[in-house]
């Protein structure tokens, strides 16, 4: 399937390489490679993550050793990228936009 971020996911993903790369540089590109790997088993099973509770037709792929989930809706042949979110962080699932 092909994959898009939306704007929001963009900037999600910026913000967590800025910060990882001040706080734990070390770190930063382990976390950008398991993003990676987790949006390309999105990708290739995109039905495989649970579906959110509070928001209809998107599912949520957790990290796993991070803290860090990734919303997405799958459209056709297409798998949007919504957010990626740190689990610290008011629950987006909570959030209504």
């Amino acid at each position: 399937m092909k994959v898009i971020y939306t704007e929001e996911a963009l900037r999600d993903l910026e913000a967590i390489a800025d910060w990882l790369i001040l706080h734990y540089p070390a770190v930063a590109p382990v976390v950008e490679r398991r993003i990676r790997n987790v949006v390309a088993q999105i990708a290739r099973w995109p039905e495989s993550s649970r579906q959110s509770a509070d928001r209809p037709g998107v599912r949520v792929a957790p990290l796993n050793r991070y803290p860090y989930k990734i919303f997405y809706r799958v459209t056709g042949d297409t798998v949007e990228i919504l957010h990626i979110h740190h689990a610290a962080r008011r629950p987006w699932d909570d959030q209504k936009s």
